[in-house]
């Protein structure tokens, strides 16, 4: 079997693909997500992943391959001396030299983040190009993609946690809200006022990037939503083509195929 690996700001998700599927459109038989922390060992993660393959009776011999995509350094070389000590497995981390099947046009390529190239390349081989990739995160990240197969660049801004977390700390008297949908846009509590702002403020944001990212591309890109908060904003906005929470492992995945 092939493990997957997206190591990110907060939380890390583990893909199993079985070695013999299709990798242009097979998904993970297996996914679990778990809390980063840049202080655990690779023993310790070791230990982790072998807890949550016996919940699917996988056994770590199982794992033939693995790739990595990462935002924090110091994980990427836990995880990649976890596998070469313990299983033998030399892991394919996306950087400079990969094979992503897309041309990248960011001024410099060093500078962006693995994981955009990941669900970049995974959404052009999925659903075709031009395409924008909104990565609902630590950070919502905007992606575009040409109709030549170019990754253009994008824009970042504070993901919506993040934004939460921003207004309980750096305030007196605003509290922790859920990330649920107010009654209205005018809150008539702090809140409503709160989740009012932080939520639809942020569908606000998504359709008027996009409408801006469309333009500039010039064409009639498909839209596709992916990470862990992304269903919270796709229920108030149709400005979705698809919504698909494995487009980075299985962007892994693809890559991995392209690269062996």
């Amino acid at each position: 079997m092939i493990i997957c690996i997206d190591i990110g700001n907060t939380t890390i998700s583990l893909g199993m693909f079985t070695s013999g599927t299709h990798a242009s459109d097979s998904t993970p038989s297996a996914r679990w997500t778990i809390a980063t922390d840049a202080g655990r060992t690779a023993d310790e993660y070791l230990y982790i992943l072998k807890q949550l393959l016996e919940i699917k009776n996988i056994k770590l011999s199982d794992i033939k391959d693995v790739a990595i995509c990462s935002v924090v350094p110091r994980l990427t070389s836990v995880f990649s001396e976890m596998f070469k000590s313990y299983f033998g497995l030399e892991a394919l981390v996306v950087g400079p030299g990969v094979k992503t099947g897309i041309r990248i046009l960011y001024e410099n390529t060093r500078d962006v983040g693995a994981d955009r190239i990941v669900d970049a390349s995974a959404a052009v081989k999925i659903y075709g190009s031009p395409v924008i990739v909104v990565d609902f995160g630590t950070a919502t990240v905007f992606d575009a993609v040409s109709i030549d197969n170019e990754y253009l660049g994008g824009a970042i801004v504070p993901g919506v946690e993040v934004a939460l977390n921003a207004l309980y700390h750096n305030t007196s008297q605003l509290k922790r809200v859920e990330l649920n949908k107010p009654p209205s846009a005018i809150g008539k509590n702090t809140e409503n006022a709160i989740q009012s702002g932080v939520i639809l403020g942020c569908v606000d944001l998504v359709n008027g990037m996009v409408a801006r990212f469309k333009s500039e591309l010039g064409s009639k890109p498909k839209v596709i939503g992916t990470g862990g908060l992304v269903t919270v904003i796709a229920k108030e906005t149709n400005i979705f083509d698809d919504i698909n929470l494995d487009l980075t492992l299985m962007g892994l995945r693809q890559i991995l195929a392209s690269n062996r």
